[in-house]
């Protein structure tokens, strides 16, 4: 049918006429939604608000090891509380899910439980006391669950909040109860290292006893006296060897016995005798007193034999006086050559520490700073090891972070589902849209003409006469006259 301008007239017209392709849709649609509103069961809701309050002791006095975030700490407890064993266990104590035993296995069973339970997080915003920034944080949470018996329904609600405040209690003192254990084997594996290095240095120290850094000025001054004292030996020993020189000359011109020097004196008379002869006469005074002590001479050696022989003991008093210094200066030389060899030996020794400690001190530094590492690791360790000693008389006690129970679940009055009048209203909204859609729809799809103005449109041409639909009473007797003629 063409589009054409319609009126209030033409829109009673269609109604009339599409009445039965309006109202059987809507009331079909109406009904089918009431019909579902009612046949649905009735699920009730009950719901337990659990706090998160922070703990009673400032932080700046006692900092617990738990360190996690409420709301990922609160997903590690919702998976652990809803693993399939824990879920059958609170389905098997209160009987839950009757129709489905015997039907389905645990775990679908688990999985439907799972799908009833529902946790929601709390957000407030808050500002750090650190920072002074504002940050979004959970302060609180709802655990509810949907069934369909409002008694039982809330006894469920009361099993999940107390497992709920169980787990994190068990969850925190695990925490700090871990951290304390581990922190202790950590500082007895540090000990037993330090013990170790402790060893390797004393070990150290005794094979290099000598060689250490703090030796090293006591090593270095030694040297330093060892050279000293090698300029004096040097100096001594030159003295000696000038003084050997001098008395060696000495010893030679001196003649080891008195007859050696009675003949050397006799030498000496005759030679003065000769010379006296060629100037002057026999009994010049001179001559005679030359004469005489030769003479004398002569008469004391044909005393004492034919003189000095070879091997005979010296007895010349200044030759034994020389001959015995000579002997004390060469010992005094030997004494002293032993003395610059072991002065040398010490200067050497000390040389080689001095050259030593460089590499000596590398390696013990390296032991030094491995050992105050391990001391200041240690001492950390020990520290946080108290402080988690103290976090775990913490939890112990309750006085760190924890849930409670603000409001616990209550007997639902009322299903929290299906929403009936909403459902009765979609259905009517969806009805009368239903209907308008058919009635449109044939309406459009209906190619009659119906009135004299479409027949004009249509034809061009003006309409002359309207003749009436038959209908009712009248229809049916001109189809009898008909049948009859």
């Amino acid at each position: 049918m063409e589009a054409q301008e319609m009126n209030l007239g033409d829109l009673k017209a269609i109604l009339l006429r599409r009445r039965w392709a309006l109202l059987l849709p809507a009331v079909g649609v109406f009904l089918l939604a009431v019909v579902i509103a009612f046949v649905l069961p009735a699920i009730y809701r009950s719901s337990a608000t659990i706090l998160i309050e922070e703990q009673e002791i400032p932080v700046d006095l006692v900092q617990t090891t738990v360190s996690s975030y409420a709301q990922q700490r609160l997903q590690g407890i919702n998976q652990r509380i809803m693993s399939t064993s824990r879920l059958l266990e609170i389905i098997k104590s209160l009987k839950l899910y009757p129709e489905l035993q015997g039907k389905e296995n645990p775990d679908e069973i688990a999985a439907i439980m799972r799908k009833d339970i529902a946790l929601d997080f709390i957000q407030a915003d808050v500002v750090d006391p650190k920072t002074g920034r504002a940050s979004m944080a959970t302060i609180a949470f709802s655990l509810s669950y949907n069934g369909k018996d409002p008694t039982q329904t809330q006894k469920v609600a009361s099993v999940l909040s107390s497992l709920f405040l169980e787990e994190n209690l068990k969850v925190r003192e695990k925490t700090v109860r871990e951290a304390s254990s581990f922190l202790e084997v950590e500082a007895n594996n540090v000990k037993n290292d330090m013990a170790e290095i402790d060893r390797k240095i004393a070990q150290y120290k005794e094979e290099h006893i000598n060689e250490l850094p703090e030796l090293l000025q006591v090593n270095m001054q030694s040297l330093q006296n060892t050279e000293m004292n090698s300029d004096r030996l040097s100096e001594q020993m030159r003295g000696l060897r000038e003084r050997e020189g001098y008395l060696q000359s000495q010893l030679v011109s001196i003649p080891q016995s008195s007859g050696q020097m009675q003949k050397n004196r006799l030498e000496e008379l005759q030679v003065k005798l000769d010379n006296l002869k060629t100037r002057f006469s026999d009994q010049y005074p001179d001559v005679i007193e030359v004469k005489s002590e030769i003479a004398k001479i002569e008469k004391e050696n044909k005393g004492k034999g034919s003189g000095a022989q070879p091997g005979v003991m010296a007895d010349n008093p200044a030759y034994i006086n020389l001959a015995a210094q000579l002997a004390s200066t060469r010992s005094e030389i030997s004494s002293l050559a032993k003395q610059i060899t072991a002065n040398e030996g010490k200067i050497a020794h000390y040389r080689k520490l001095v050259e030593a400690t460089p590499r000596v001190e590398e390696f013990y530094r390296t032991l030094i700073s491995e050992r105050d590492n391990l001391q200041h690791k240690y001492s950390e360790l020990r520290q946080k090891h108290m402080q988690a000693q103290v976090a775990q008389g913490l939890e112990k006690n309750q006085q760190g972070e924890r849930f409670s129970l603000i409001e616990p679940p209550l007997l639902p009055e009322k299903p929290s589902k299906p929403n009936r009048l909403a459902i009765i209203l979609i259905g009517l909204v969806l009805g009368l849209g239903a209907g308008v859609g058919t009635a449109a729809m044939l309406e459009f799809s209906d190619q009659s003409i119906r009135t004299p103005e479409a027949l004009s449109r249509l034809t061009s041409s003006l309409v002359l006469v309207t003749i009436p639909e038959i209908g009712g009473k009248e229809k049916s007797s001109f189809l009898k006259r008909e049948s009859k003629g």
